[in-house]
């Protein structure tokens, strides 16, 4: 509690308008190193500009350790550039709260942490800031109200069918970290925990590395 964060809210930090959710970066650069030596630091990202046009979708490609979950780390503002600007709706990110910012962006990671709970559970957490869902998510008495509320998503992440096997339906429980689900079940879950979400921006971060073809055309 006394360690001092990071990444601080600017002092005119503004209340981002994130309607749209146009994404670009200008001449962006950033390394890990930045309190070394200018000639001793790694560049991550170098002078990198690109646009995401609302309601589009954009894949980077690359080789491991090219920056592709970097520039995602760098969106949802984990870091700071070291130059250069990211803008949202036109919006410089770092004008904006982060707080706000970031629950304006979903992210799906490639490996997904599980609470060791039910799978109703680790999916009605993404929607914890709709009121609905927060004042249910924890009330043994509304667990039926609450899978109402989630199969939609569990639907279009096409892990429904998969928990509807189960003894024990929308109550089974998944482990520690999930230890009781497969690679591609824990990133259905989180695919539709970021789906109920509801956000206008999204990042898939190889989050259906896990998947067989069939399933990935699906989702």
């Amino acid at each position: 509690m006394e360690v001092d964060e990071t990444i601080k809210n600017a002092e005119d930090a503004q209340d981002c308008q994130i309607t749209k959710g146009a994404i670009e970066f200008k001449n962006v650069s950033f390394t890990y190193d930045s309190k070394l030596e200018e000639s001793e630091r790694r560049t991550i990202i170098d002078k990198v500009s690109f646009t995401v046009p609302a309601g589009k979708s954009v894949g980077l490609v690359g080789q491991t350790g090219s920056g592709k979950s970097t520039i995602m780390r760098l969106l949802y503002r984990f870091y700071d550039i070291t130059d250069g600007q990211i803008l949202i709706d036109g919006q410089d990110i770092k004008q904006m709260r982060t707080e706000e910012l970031r629950s304006n962006i979903a992210i799906v990671p490639q490996d997904c942490v599980l609470f060791n709970d039910t799978v109703a559970y680790n999916i009605a957490y993404g929607g914890i800031r709709d009121p609905e869902i927060a004042k249910i998510i924890d009330d043994p008495e509304k667990r039926e109200e609450l899978i109402e509320k989630i199969v939609p998503a569990a639907k279009q992440s096409s892990i429904h069918k998969f928990i509807m096997e189960r003894n024990s339906g929308y109550h089974e429980k998944v482990g520690e970290r999930g230890l009781k689900l497969s690679g591609g079940e824990k990133q259905r879950v989180a695919i539709a925990r970021a789906l109920l979400k509801k956000t206008p921006i999204m990042c898939f971060d190889e989050a259906t590395s896990a998947l067989d073809t069939q399933t990935e055309r699906d989702v």
